[in-house]
Order: structure tokens, then sequence, then C-alpha cells
């Protein structure tokens, strides 16, 4: 497996490149588009200059009239990205369009579409003779000035698309490392407990040998039995447990059993199971162990007294199991929230219960869990949604 140091060097250098790509793009972007308006900045100053020659040399009228001709098809020409459209005053085009691709069909009623739009964006520039309108120019923004609308939003567009890219890269790398901890604690519990198990098993045989009483004997084995469970479910955190079909309600039952005899007198279980075998695909220990965490959380949200309802029903290929206290209930923005590690209403808790208990159902039971609906001081319903097993 990659080293997760490894890892986050290689997203951190990636992400130093990327954005040095970015920033290289936007400043070569922003280069051409200025190069692009100083060359059309120069053109008008050339044709002003022209105009100013044009005026200081007048006393030829030869000379000026044909400067003058010559200026006015350099300003003509000149023009290669502004697009234009020239009427009279009744609307007809009376010159060829500049800067527009015209198609060969429908071409009055595309250039008539195009003034309407011109018109819109700006006001024609009217051309008068004695004090009368006798054409209109109509014109659109250039191309580069375009561009230059349409960049700040582009490159904003591409640092959004960077910003959310590097965000998952980062909460899975997040995720990544959580789950590590959290194998290796896993695995690191179920090592460290092995040892005095195997030790308290070698102890119960010998009392058996020493005509202790069998009945504390038999207490014993139970507390150490159920040590080795609980090694044995830490262990298979972080691996691929072979699943199992089993009937979903002796599971259920036999998580409830063991929990009835350690939560409070006050706190009543009611569970409404099938009356046929519900088959699942599963590994029995650790899916005991969401329902016992599941029990558990109930409890703590009651304050020891009240009523949990387990409710088993098929829905056509799936299973739905909800669990139901009549505790103090959770805010809806919370619904989501209390599955994360680390999250916890108690004073003294780690907040890994339902973290736990999420993992199990949708990593190794391949299903969902979700909060159902809840209301403040009245109660919960959690909802696992499980696949039944069909063996034909």
């Amino acid at each position: 497996m990659q080293n997760n140091y490894e890892t986050k060097q290689k997203f951190k250098y990636t992400f130093i490149f990327t954005a040095i790509i970015i920033a290289i793009v936007s400043v070569w972007v922003t280069n051409v588009l200025m190069s692009e308006l100083k060359e059309e900045e120069r053109k008008k100053i050339e044709i002003w200059a022209k105009s100013l020659h044009l005026i200081s040399n007048s006393s030829d009228s030869t000379s000026i009239m044909n400067e003058y001709d010559n200026l006015l098809f350099e300003l003509m020409q000149g023009n290669t990205t502004i697009p234009v459209i020239v009427t009279d005053t009744n609307g007809a085009i009376t010159q060829e369009p500049m800067n527009i691709q015209v198609p060969e069909n429908g071409r009055d009623a595309f250039l008539q579409k195009k003034v309407n739009q011109f018109r819109k964006n700006h006001d024609p520039i009217v051309l008068e003779v004695d004090g009368h309108p006798f054409q209109y120019v109509y014109y659109d923004d250039s191309t580069v000035l375009k561009r230059l609308q349409i960049f700040p939003f582009a490159q904003l567009g591409v640092v959004f698309i960077f910003i959310v890219i590097s965000f998952l890269a980062l909460n899975s790398s997040k995720k990544a490392e959580q789950n590590k901890v959290w194998v290796g604690l896993s695995k690191e519990t179920a090592h460290q407990l092995g040892t005095p198990i195997s030790s308290l098993m070698a102890w119960v045989e010998y009392l058996k040998t020493k005509n202790t009483d069998l009945q504390l004997l038999e207490e014993m084995d139970k507390d150490v039995q159920r040590l080795k469970t609980i090694a044995e479910r830490f262990s298979k955190i972080g691996s691929n447990p072979d699943p199992e079909p089993m009937n979903l309600n002796e599971v259920i039952l036999q998580a409830v059993g063991y929990m009835n005899k350690r939560i409070s007198s006050k706190v009543t279980i009611d569970c409404r199971l099938s009356e046929k075998s519900v088959r699942v695909l599963m590994n029995e220990s650790l899916f005991g162990w969401a329902i016992e965490n599941l029990i558990k959380n109930a409890v703590d949200a009651m304050n020891g007294q009240g009523k949990i309802t387990i409710t088993l029903q098929e829905k056509g290929k799936r299973v739905l199991l909800d669990v139901s206290d009549t505790g103090k209930g959770i805010a809806r923005s919370k619904f989501d929230a209390i599955f994360h590690p680390g999250y916890t209403t108690k004073k003294r808790g780690w907040g890994l219960g339902l973290s736990l208990v999420r993992r199990i159902i949708e990593s190794y039971q391949k299903g969902k869990i979700y909060v159902l609906h809840s209301e403040l001081n009245k109660g919960t319903t959690f909802r696992i949604e499980l696949n039944k097993y069909d063996n034909e």
C-alpha cells in the first residue's frame, strides 16, 4: 500500500504545479489580448496622424483629395474586428457589412436581426448632411473586447474548478488517513487483547480442576468469550471478512438478548420481527456489533429509561430494519453530522459509536443507514437498508 505521506507530498506538488500553470496561462492570455488592443490603438493613432498631416498640408487641393481618399480607404480597411452595418434612413443596407459572416440563405433576415441586436447594445452613429440624417452606422463590440469581457469569468471558472478538485482531493486524502488510523488502532487493540484473553482462558480451565464454584466459572467463561468476540470484531476492521447467509431475526434477537442484561431495567426493547426467516449476506459478529451500538445510543438518548422498538420488514429485494427510541431526538441539521467520527453530545464520549455503525453497514454489509425521522423530545428512528439474500 502506498505510503500516505508520499501521497500527500505528491498532491502538494501537483497542487503547486497546477496553480503555476493557471497563473502562466492567465498571464499569457492577458498579454495576447493586450497586444491586440495595442495594435488597434496604433492603427487609430496612425489614422489620426494622417488626418493631422492632411490638415497641415491643405495648400494643394489635388493632393488633399488623393490623401483624403487614401485616408478613407485605410480607415475602412483598418477595422478588422468591429462588426459594422450601415443603413439608410429607411433601414435599407447601403454597404457591404464588415466583419460579419453572412449566410447565403436568408441574408436579409439575418442582417436585420443583427441590426436589431446591435441597436440594443449600442446607439447607432448618425451621419448627417446639412443637418439631416442620411445614414446610420450600427456596430457591436470588437472580438478583442468580447474576449476581455469573457476572460475574467473563464478565469474564475478555471479557478473554481481547481478549488473544487483540490477540496475533493484533500477530503479524500483526509478520509484515507482517518481510515488508516481507524484500522491501525483496531488491529492494535485486537492484538493487545489477544495475550490477556488467552491467559484468562487458561486460568478458567485451571480453576475448573480446583473444584471452584461452577456457576462462578460459567460467568467468568462468558465474560472471557465476550472479550474474545470483541477482539475478533476489532481484528476484522479493515479486512474483508467473507459474508455468510444468516437469518436476520436470529442475529437481532441474539444482540438484543445480550443487551437486555446490561442496560437499565427501566428500558424495554420491543422486537417486531418477521414471522418467516429473513436471510441476508452478512458477517454476524460485525452486524451484531452494529445493533448493540444502536441500542446503546438509544439508551443514552433516553437517559436510561424509555422504550426501544426494533421493526423488520421486507420491501421487494430489500430488507428494512428500523430502530426507534423515545429519547431526546436529533435536530434535522445534525442528521448527517452524528455519523462523523468525533461527534458526540455526551460529556464523556469519543463519538465513534454511530461512525462505527455506518462503517459496518456500508463497508461490510453493502447497505445504508440514515435517520429516517426524528422529533425533539419525542424520539428518533434509524433505518438500515440491506439486500435480501437470494440463493436461487
